[in-house]
């Protein structure tokens, strides 16, 4: 049973792994600004034109569909270097793997950096990662979230992010924004904040507090839990080396 899974997950992984024609993700910073702003520890999101991106953006009700991690300059493993900047991610098809930052320049990308951390604490969380490099993505879960293409069921929004954990529980496999929960949890670094719930809070409010309340576990976590977190720092590379208005030229009517 769990070869058929495998099989008919790996053909799942190629078919989501397609561009999604309807779907256009356009960057709004140029490459060399974007590699000027990152700094090593750094999260990317990114807004994917996949399939698989439309599945994961309509459950975390998100822009984001992927994230990886900044490594900075790439160290020779296997005597292969792109010999430009790095990001490790999870990719459906190859599993985890370092790959060179020019892959997501053209798309509509977004920099969350933690506060706070110590040099020290941010090689630790980049070791996590590429000591997990060559480890598969969770194919069972893309199962479970290949039937959000074919329709959209009516669940409550705060019951999607669960779909989330569906997968087959196994550590050596991911998906990319649980592997880089697990690396900053590893650090004692927050994500998302626990709230205490007030009695006298509206019931949407409460839906709110108890579905971030519930997500402790790293499987748990979506892309959009590093850009809705307080404890990241958006940086945007358009306005990271100074910005006036006055100077922009606009076309004439």
């Amino acid at each position: 049973m769990d070869k058929l899974l495998n099989k008919l997950g790996y053909r799942l992984a190629h078919y989501l792994s397609q561009s999604d024609e309807d779907r256009e993700s356009v960057s709004t910073c140029s490459k060399e600004d974007l590699e000027a702003t990152l700094r090593a520890g750094d999260i990317l999101l990114v807004d994917g034109s996949s399939r698989l991106s439309s599945a994961i953006k309509y459950i975390t009700q998100s822009t984001w569909s992927h994230a990886a991690l900044f490594i900075g300059k790439p160290e020779i493993r296997s005597g292969k270097s792109s010999g430009e900047p790095e990001l490790i991610e999870a990719d459906l098809k190859e599993g985890v793997q370092a790959v060179p930052l020019s892959k997501y320049c053209q798309l509509h990308t977004r920099i969350c950096r933690p506060v706070g951390l110590s040099d020290d604490e941010i090689q630790e969380v980049i070791r996590f990662m590429i000591d997990k490099i060559g480890y598969k993505y969770d194919l069972k879960n893309i199962i479970d979230l290949a039937r959000y293409l074919i329709q959209h069921p009516p669940i409550p929004k705060n019951k999607r992010r669960r779909l989330l954990a569906l997968g087959s529980g196994d550590p050596t496999k991911a998906i990319c924004s649980s592997l880089i929960a697990q690396a900053y949890q590893l650090v004692e670094y927050p994500i998302l904040p626990v709230i205490d719930v007030d009695e006298t809070d509206s019931k949407a409010v409460k839906k709110s507090q108890e579905e971030i309340l519930h997500i402790r576990h790293h499987s748990l976590f979506a892309p959009r839990d590093f850009d809705v977190s307080p404890y990241f720092k958006i940086i945007k590379p358009s306005i990271r080396k100074g910005f006036d208005h006055h100077d922009l030229t606009w076309a004439e009517d």
